[in-house]
């Protein structure tokens, strides 16, 4: 894939950028360097990097935030904290670009975002397409750029990387600064609940590094993607438009109560019980079969995403264990 340019075309002068980050190294000074002129209205969150990343911000003219290690660290934490300092030293700006530490602005991008705004009423957020630098790294990658493929139009939900409007941002009180993930859709929930709409356009957005190389990244990322659906969901359980219940009861059927069933069926009733693991195989065929992709590896994915399921049942598990025994919820981290 072609490598990221330092934006060239002049920024809108509405628009400014939060950047955060938790040593990132090399990929925080590549994602400074496509912000191009709107360093000077960008700020750099950091959640305790120890890479020099703080010190590379501030050489790049960005103004930086550090945040307090007494409140656990959380990227929609680091969001609302970089918002607040952005409005102190830009406070006639109306658009705010989000964009995570792991990510390169594509040239051209904020212009598009910032012009779509002009034709509907009531949106809050724009968004475009974010790619992996290196889809063939790994299978985990390539995940991870599918994952990002998401249909075009008015949609739910966006990601960490977006256009917001600050009017909107500040309807909602921004993010929930406790959720370790799923913070995004939370946002966007709420935001949507008083009449605002999320877009996303047809435009390339940014590059991203998941730099997922290992089976014990992606089980870690599932994990917390498990947790994010049990605290979201628990959260909005009364809403009107609720969100991620079946997600969590994918994860509670195929990682808990089906090899439950089957094993304790099995070894108390009737072997004949273990005959449900036989849904394994027949759910991996099926997801296999979905895809019109004849890729090979679309049955690596389908077997992964089979058994990601016993890794959101960790996730929601401990978001349980964590309610019942009033424990803190702490940061999952994959890299």
């Amino acid at each position: 894939m072609r490598e990221m340019e330092t934006l060239t075309q002049p920024s809108p002068h509405d628009v400014g950028v939060v950047l955060i980050g938790r040593n990132e190294g090399q990929r925080l000074v590549d994602c400074m360097a496509s912000l191009g002129d709107l360093a000077v209205r960008s700020v750099y969150v950091d959640s305790g990097s120890t890479d020099g990343s703080i010190e590379a911000a501030r050489s790049m003219g960005l103004t930086v935030v550090e945040l307090a290690p007494d409140v656990p660290f959380t990227a929609a934490r680091a969001r609302n904290e970089g918002f607040a300092a952005l409005l102190r030293i830009a406070s006639d700006i109306e658009f705010v670009q989000f964009v995570d530490g792991d990510c390169r602005i594509v040239d051209g991008w904020i212009r598009k975002a910032r012009d779509f705004f002009r034709y509907k009423d009531r949106l809050a957020i724009v968004c475009g397409r974010r790619r992996e630098i290196f889809p063939d790294v790994s299978i985990y990658n390539r995940i991870c750029d599918d994952e990002w493929n998401t249909p075009v139009g008015e949609t739910e939900a966006c990601g960490g990387d977006c256009l917001i409007r600050v009017k909107a941002f500040r309807e909602v009180n921004g993010y929930s600064a406790d959720l370790i993930a799923g913070e995004e859709p939370e946002m966007c929930l709420r935001m949507r609940e008083i009449g605002w709409t999320i877009w996303r356009i047809d435009a390339d957005m940014t590059l991203h590094d998941a730099n997922i190389r290992y089976f014990s990244q992606w089980w870690r990322r599932s994990v917390r993607a498990g947790h994010a659906y049990a605290q979201v969901a628990a959260r909005h359980r009364t809403s009107d438009k609720r969100i991620w219940v079946r997600n969590v009861r994918r994860s509670l059927f195929w990682g808990g109560v089906l090899p439950a069933a089957s094993l304790i069926g099995g070894a108390v009733v009737h072997p004949a019980f273990l005959a449900l693991l036989a849904l394994y195989p027949l759910q991996v065929l099926r997801l296999a079969g979905k895809t019109a992709s004849k890729d090979r590896n679309r049955w690596v994915e389908a077997a992964l995403s089979v058994v990601g399921k016993f890794a959101e049942m960790r996730g929601v598990a401990t978001f349980y264990s964590n309610v019942l025994t009033s424990r803190g919820h702490r940061l999952i981290e994959y890299k």
